[in-house]
C-alpha cells in the first residue's frame, strides 16, 4: 500500500499491549499504514487511560498531535504536549497515559505484527 486516508481507516479498540491490559479504559488505535520496515499508528488517549510499562522488540517514535500525555521511558517520566516527540528504544520498559483528550502518532520500526502487538 502506498496511500492511506485517515477517514477510510477503522479504529481498533485495544484492551492490551504486548499482553498487558490497558488501565483506565480502552484505547483507540488507527493503524494508518505499514511499510516494509515500519508502521504508522494514530492513537487516541482519554484522560486516565494508559498502557502499562511494557517492552518491545522494535523502536518507537511518538509525536503528540493534540492534548497532553505522560510518557515513562526507563525510570524517567515526561509530560508531553502538542509538537513534542519521545523515543521508546527497543528493549526499554515504557508506558503512556492520557492526561487530556490526546492524539499521538507513532512510528514503529521494524514493523511489528500489529495483531500480536495490539492483542487482537
Amino acid at each position: 500500500m502506498i496511500l492511506s486516508k485517515n477517514a477510510d481507516v477503522k479504529g481498533v479498540i485495544v484492551k492490551s499491549i504486548e499482553g498487558k491490559p490497558m488501565y483506565g479504559g480502552d484505547l483507540l488505535v488507527k493503524p494508518l499504514i505499514k511499510g516494509d520496515e515500519m508502521t504508522f499508528l494514530e492513537i487516541h488517549y482519554t484522560p486516565g487511560v494508559g498502557a502499562p510499562l511494557h517492552v518491545h522488540t522494535h523502536e518507537s517514535l511518538a509525536y503528540v498531535v493534540k492534548g497532553k500525555v505522560k510518557m515513562t521511558v526507563g525510570g524517567e517520566e515526561y509530560i508531553l504536549g502538542p509538537g513534542d516527540v519521545c523515543r521508546h528504544p527497543k528493549g526499554v520498559p515504557h508506558g503512556v497515559e492520557g492526561i487530556e483528550e490526546s492524539i499521538v502518532v507513532e512510528i514503529k520500526s521494524p514493523a511489528p505484527d500489529i495483531t500480536t502487538f495490539l492483542g487482537m
